[in-house]
């Protein structure tokens, strides 16, 4: 065959694997695609980053395969093993449910209308959907989009960012992950930068009728890169505030009127309580003010008294000023005195979701009994369930009720309630990182408190179900100046960032904690520990210049402390950045210099039991710089010795990832035999394990080592 390869076609592709490089797969093609640029040119051209870049390197790379039909075929087919799927669109879970007791908004549904149906006229389909707390912006949204299903078949995606609300708030690139995340983007194909990101959105939306709700949104930035370019797809932003400054069309969600708010009481307490409180509706509906969750916490109420609202000049004057804050603290005292008092309590920490266990630290009851009082929380519409087991406060009332905790609980008593909760999820965080890493040591062991998981996929499963609150409780207990509880704490988000992928979710708080811990143990082990942890989830974000700057922090941390192998692993990581860039030559000082301290442990030295793992891993790094420098001899060699390793070792994965390391590196040298027999050996390991990205990719390389000459 002969293909003609464009410029453009390679500069899109060298955007592509530079941008997308996240998983094994990207991973993978972006090293071949570097190994393949210094085999058509004959000398090591750096990574990319600018579309100016891209072209310059493009246009080198087609003078060459122009005059020369091997090469121009094994572009081609390197080309062709860019994964296109990821490309593909999948609906998910739709919008959550609406409420059911919506009433009224005739006029803001009848805009949010307009603005879905108008002609598009080259204006993006954007509006802005804001309003006080409690007014009933996120109602609104989801009962006017869950009517929308005929308009937008290609998907209804729904993304709240109110875990991340503040001085927390979730980043643009990581709204645009969670959106990709709902859209059917596999983790392994998820873009490591905001702008591939964007492209990827763009890109899976081209041509599509979809509607992209974001739910609770702070700032014009988290959203802006969401606007649609395609005039069939319509952006619905909320905000539970003020407007802010977004090209959109701005729809304000006002009070309900007293003919509405009186429509929703019934709807919530039923005919009967609403005529028995006639007498005190007029003052209920002043001190509401139209505000819906205001007026449905006030039906709970009509459902037991005929009376409304006490009298007590105090609340009332409060509930003149913000009415849910007053119905909030009628509510608490509706209830019982210790279910009130651990809602107070558990509402102290901010935290963004609450079970059983988390309410019970905060108020020193058994979990049984919290789960009978938040379900009461629940009934009187403090709480909202949010899963199996699990509730939130909405914002306002955990502002009210944090506030009331200040103000009728002493200080000492405050501060030991958050400090129950902060040190309990640590514990939960240690127990679940340990199991999902147990032979990790930048793991801590489990603590003697609590309970441990039954494996890896328990221990990962718990740590992810925990994860917003324990990225929470990194700021909450230096907030409570417990900054070793804080560093621990961050240690434990090493799975979560290895395993599982959440560099967007950790980044924010691996941040926070590298400089708490450079300010309170500057040159510690701890430290070095977070700043490679930092070093690593930036690498895979692609902000290599900052990477590098915290791989150094980690290296003079961790020879301050005299620990090789904390050493040795920071050289590594440098090296495997160095890698990524296609910077090879520097890639293999550093994976040499790596093994070079890694044999100056000795046998009774902390970690001297790692040793052998670690020279091996450093090994087949070895061989995978070896490959993108040709040194194809050297690469085998270094390469089989790894696979050797790991299969004595019977390590599946890594014996499996070692050969298709080997199978590349022949491959490149023109040994397709031998690199299909590497190949077939891979493809066996891997098929138990499941590995479905690793084995597409394998797939890409016989097709490649079929089609060479």
């Amino acid at each position: 065959m002969f293909e003609v390869v464009t410029v453009g076609a390679l500069a899109a592709f060298f955007g592509a694997v530079g941008n997308g490089a996240a998983g094994e797969l990207g991973k993978r093609l972006l090293l071949s695609t570097g190994a393949q640029v210094r085999r058509t040119l004959g000398w090591g051209a750096p990574l990319p980053d600018t579309e100016e870049e891209r072209e310059d390197l493009a246009r080198r790379v087609h003078i060459r395969v122009s005059a020369d039909r091997r090469q121009a075929d094994e572009w081609a087919l390197l080309l062709r093993s860019l994964p296109r799927d990821a490309a593909e669109l999948r609906p998910g879970a739709g919008l959550p449910p609406a409420t059911r007791h919506f009433t009224d908004r005739e006029s803001v549904v009848r805009q949010l209308q307009r603005e879905a149906r108008r002609a598009a006229g080259g204006r993006p389909r954007v509006a802005l959907l804001h309003g006080p707390p409690g007014i009933g912006t996120s109602a609104v949204a989801l009962h006017w989009g869950a009517g929308q299903a005929d308009r937008f078949p290609d998907g209804q995606f729904y993304v709240d960012l109110r875990d991340g609300a503040g001085e927390h708030r979730v980043a643009p690139a990581a709204v645009l992950g969670r959106l990709l995340e709902r859209m059917g983007v596999e983790p392994d194909r998820m873009p490591p930068t905001g702008e591939a990101r964007e492209e990827l959105y763009r890109s899976l939306t081209a041509g599509r009728r979809a509607l992209v709700v974001i739910d609770h949104a702070c700032t014009a930035a988290q959203v802006r890169a969401l606007i649609p370019a395609t005039p069939e797809v319509f952006l619905l932003v909320v905000s539970s505030g003020p407007a802010f400054a977004l090209e959109a069309e701005r729809v304000a969600v006002p009070p309900l009127t007293d003919r509405d708010a009186v429509k929703l009481l019934r709807r919530v307490a039923g005919q009967e309580p609403v005529t028995r409180a006639k007498r005190h509706m007029p003052a209920l509906l002043d001190h509401c003010a139209g505000n819906a969750y205001a007026l449905k916490v006030a039906a709970t109420r009509l459902l037991t008294e005929e009376a409304p609202l006490p009298d007590d000049a105090e609340e009332t004057m409060e509930r003149s000023v913000h009415p849910v804050r007053g119905l909030v603290h009628a509510a608490s005292r509706r209830l019982r005195p210790e279910t009130a008092r651990l809602c107070r309590l558990v509402c102290l920490g901010d935290w963004p979701e609450i079970d059983a266990q988390l309410a019970g630290w905060a108020a020193q009851v058994a979990p049984d009994e919290a789960a009978r009082m938040l379900d009461e929380a629940a009934e009187a519409q403090l709480a909202e369930p949010t899963a199996e087991g699990r509730y939130r406060f909405r914002p306002e009332v955990r502002r009210a009720l944090a506030d009331a905790a200040g103000s009728q609980e002493t200080v000492p008593v405050c501060v030991a309630a958050v400090s129950r909760v902060v040190q309990g999820l640590l514990n939960r965080a240690l127990h679940g990182a340990h199991a999902a890493l147990p032979q990790s040591w930048r793991v801590e062991p489990a603590p003697a408190e609590g309970t441990a998981y039954a494996d890896e996929a328990d221990g990962m499963t718990a740590l992810l179900a925990d994860r917003a609150n324990v990225l929470r409780a990194v700021f909450v207990a230096q907030e409570y100046q417990q900054t070793d509880t804080a560093l621990r704490l961050a240690r434990a988000l090493w799975p979560l960032q290895l395993k599982a992928g959440h560099f967007d979710d950790v980044l924010p708080a691996l941040r926070f904690a590298a400089g708490c811990a450079e300010q309170h143990s500057p040159r510690s082990r701890i430290t070095g520990a977070l700043h490679f942890q930092l070093a690593h989830c930036l690498g895979e974000l692609r902000y290599h210049d900052e990477a590098d700057g915290e791989i150094e922090a980690a290296l003079a941390c961790e020879r301050a402390v005299g620990h090789l192998r904390g050493e040795a692993s920071a050289v590594e990581l440098r090296g495997l950045l160095r890698l990524a860039s296609w910077r090879w030559e520097e890639a293999f000082e550093c994976f040499t210099e790596a093994e070079r301290l890694y044999r100056l442990i000795t046998p009774g030295q902390e970690g001297a039991a790692d040793v052998p793992r670690a020279l091996a891993l450093a090994t087949r790094h070895q061989g995978r710089a070896l490959r993108g420098m040709r040194e194809f001899a050297r690469s085998r060699a270094r390469l089989v010795s790894a696979r050797d390793f790991f299969a004595e070792a019977g390590e599946a994965y890594n014996h499996a990832r070692a050969l298709t390391d080997l199978a590349e590196t022949l491959h490149d040298e023109g040994d397709q035999a031998g690199a299909l027999e590497a190949i077939a050996e891979a493809e066996r390991l891997l098929t138990p394990e499941k590995a479905t990205t690793h084995l597409r990719y394998l797939a890409d390389l016989r097709r490649r080592c079929e089609g060479a000459p």
